[in-house]
C-alpha cells in the first residue's frame, strides 16, 4: 500500500523510523510537518524503543510525538508495568521527553495533549495514554486471552449495539488542512561528479574508498545523507561528515536504532540514506533490516571490517555471517568490491538501486586493480587475467580476490594457469560468467572467501552451477571460531590465503 511508509508487526521498531522521519523534516526538509508514532505498552520492553527515545531527545526532535497505549495487557499475560502510568511518565522524562499522562478514552484530553505538544520547543513529546483493551465490549474489556482472537459470531450484533449506544454526537469533523511546505525532491539518477581518482597499483582499503566515494556522492546530490554508529573513524564515514556536516547523523552505539532511523530518512524518497558500522554489528539490527524489506525501503548499508583479515581485533569484530544474512533478504543487492575503484562504483550504483543495498568493505589496504574508466554493473562479474588455456577458475572477492591473483602469479611459474573471477555483486550473482568460465577451465571452480562456509560466496556459486553437469566446486572458507592474530597469519590459519589456493590447485592435479 503506497500510503504505508513502514511495515509493522515486529515490535519496537516504529519509533526509530519515526525519528528518521522527524529528523528529515526538521533538518533536511525544514518543513512544518509533524511525526506521530503509536506504541504499545508491551513493546515498550524492547530495547530499541529506548534507543530511539535517547536519539530523539539528544537531537531535540520537537516535531515528534510518541503515544504510548498503556492498556495493561500483553499477548500472553499482563505487561510488566500494568497500568502504572506514573512509571512510564518518569521514564520518558528521564530520557528527556516532555510528557503528558492522559485518559486514552477521553478525546478532549488527547486533543489537548496533542495541541500542547505543538507548543513545546527543543523536546520531543510523549503522551502516556491509559486505556482498556476492548473498551465498551461486555465480557471482553480489560480481560486476558483475547489477543488476536475474533469475537464469536453470536455476540457481534449485541456488542455492536452497545458500542453504537455510546456515540454521543454525529457532528461532522472539520480537521485543519495540512500545510504542504515540504520541498520537491528528486533523487533519481545520481551521478558521481568525476571519475575515480585512483591509479592502478595504489594501496587503498575499500573501507576508506567507501568514505571517499560517499563524500563525493554528497557533492552530486544534497539529498545524500550518512549515518554511523560511532565507528566513523573506522568505516571512514567521517570523510563524509567533514565534507557535509549538516547531512551526517551520528547514531552512537545503537545499531538497531541506526538502521530504523536510516529507513525513516529514506521514506517517501526524501533522502538517499547510507548507514555504516562494522558488518558484524548489523547482525544486532537484522530484524530491522528484514522489516525494511517488507516495508519496500530503499536504504543502503555499508559493513566494514569483514572476515578474519581484520587481524588483531579478534572474532568479536569479524563479520563472518553477513553475506548469509543479506543474501537471505529478498529485496537486497549485495556488493562486495575488491578495490577502491569498484567500491566507488558500488556506492554510486547503490544510490540508484531500489531496495536494500549492502556494501561489504575490508580493513586491509589492497591494490587498485581497475582503471578509473572501468564500467561496473549490478550482476556483472569481472574476469581477471583471462588466457587461452586455463586449468581452473578461482572466484574470490575483497581480500581473497587479491589472494587469488597472487596465487595465479605463483602457479604461472609452474605452468599452471588459473582464471580469476571477481563477482562484484554476490547477489545477484553473474551465473553466466561463472558457468562460461568453468566450461573454459575443465569444469573446475575454487571459491575462496573471508566468510563462513554457510551462506556465503561458495554457496552462491554452488547454487548458480547446481544444474550444470560436469562442474565441480571446491570451497575454501573460514571454519570454526577465529582468534586474534596478524591478517596474514589468520588467512593462512583458515585456509584462504594465496598459499592455500596454490595448495588446493596442486592437490587437485595430484589426484
Amino acid at each position: 500500500l503506497a500510503f504505508v511508509d513502514v511495515a509493522t508487526g515486529s515490535l519496537g521498531q516504529g519509533l526509530g523510523a519515526a525519528c528518521g522521519m522527524a529528523y528529515t523534516g526538521k533538518h533536511f526538509d525544514k518543513a512544518s510537518y509533524r511525526v506521530y508514532c503509536l506504541l504499545g505498552d508491551g513493546e515498550s520492553s524492547e530495547g530499541s524503543v529506548w534507543e530511539a527515545m535517547a536519539f530523539a531527545s539528544f537531537y531535540n526532535l520537537d516535531n515528534l510525538v510518541a503515544i504510548f497505549d498503556v492498556n495493561r495487557l500483553g499477548q500472553s499475560e499482563p505487561a510488566p508495568l500494568l497500568h502504572n502510568t506514573e512509571v512510564y511518565r518518569k521514564r520518558c522524562e528521564a530520557f528527556g521527553w516532555n510528557t503528558y499522562v492522559v485518559d486514552g478514552h477521553d478525546v478532549e484530553e488527547l486533543c489537548k495533549a496533542l495541541w500542547q505538544a505543538k507548543q513545546v520547543k527543543e523536546k520531543p513529546t510523549a503522551i502516556v495514554a491509559k486505556t482498556f483493551k476492548g473498551k465498551g465490549l461486555k465480557g471482553i474489556e480489560n480481560e486476558e486471552n483475547w489477543h488476536g482472537k475474533p469475537i464469536p459470531k453470536d455476540r457481534v450484533d449485541a456488542l455492536l449495539a452497545d458500542l453504537q449506544s455510546l456515540i454521543q454526537t454525529n457532528k461532522p469533523l472539520s480537521p485543519e488542512q495540512p500545510a504542504e511546505d515540504a520541498p520537491p525532491v528528486d533523487i533519481s539518477n545520481i551521478v558521481m561528479p568525476s571519475p575515480p581518482a585512483f591509479k592502478i597499483g595504489d594501496k587503498v582499503a575499500t573501507r576508506r574508498a567507501y568514505g571517499l566515494a560517499l563524500a563525493k556522492l554528497g557533492e552530486a546530490s544534497g539529498r545524500v545523507v550518512a549515518l554511523d554508529g560511532d565507528t566513523k573513524n573506522s568505516t571512514f564515514s567521517d570523510i563524509f561528515k567533514k565534507a557535509h556536516p549538516d547531512r551526517y547523523i551520528e547514531c552512537f552505539i545503537a545499531e538497531q536504532n541506526m538502521v530504523s532511523v536510516a529507513i525513516g530518512c529514506a521514506t517517501r524518497d526524501r533522502t538517499v540514506s547510507f548507514a555504516s558500522t562494522f558488518a558484524a554489528f548489523f547482525s544486532r539490527a537484522y530484524d530491522h533490516i528484514r522489516m525494511a524489506a517488507i516495508s519496500q525501503s530503499n536504504v543502503n548499508l555499508s559493513g566494514s571490517h569483514c572476515g578474519v583479515s581484520i587481524g588483531e581485533d579478534g572474532p568479536s569484530q569479524m563479520a563472518l555471517e553477513d553475506l548469509a544474512m543479506f543474501r537471505a533478504i529478498p529485496t537486497c543487492t549485495v556488493f562486495y568490491p575488491s578495490d577502491a575503484v569498484s567500491t566507488e562504483k558500488a556506492v554510486e550504483l547503490a544510490a540508484n538501486t531500489k531496495g536494500i543495498c549492502f556494501i561489504r568493505t575490508s580493513r586491509p589496504d589492497t591494490a587498485v586493480i581497475y582503471s578509473p574508466g572501468e564500467k561496473f554493473e549490478v550482476g556483472h562479474a569481472k574476469v581477471r587475467n583471462r588466457g587461452r588455456e586455463e586449468d581452473f577458475t578461482v572466484i574470490g572477492a575483497g581480500v581473497t580476490l587479491h589472494e587469488a591473483l597472487a596465487a595465479a602469479d605463483e602457479l604461472a611459474k609452474e605452468g599452471v594457469h588459473i582464471r580469476v573471477v571477481d563477482p562484484f555483486t554476490i547477489k545477484p550473482l553473474d551465473a553466466d560468467t561463472i558457468v562460461s568460465s568453468a566450461r573454459a577451465t575443465g569444469g573446475r571452480i575454487i571459491t575462496v572467501e573471508d566468510h563462513y562456509r554457510e551462506g556465503g560466496l561458495g554457496e552462491a556459486v554452488c547454487a548458480a552451477v547446481a544444474e550444470e553437469p560436469g562442474i565441480v566446486v571446491q570451497r575454501l572458507a573460514v571454519t570454526g571460531v577465529p582468534r586474534s592474530g596478524k591478517p596474514t597469519e589468520l588467512l593462512d590459519c583458515h585456509g584462504i590465503s594465496a598459499k592455500c589456493i596454490v595448495a588446493a590447485v596442486r592437490s587437485t592435479f595430484a589426484n
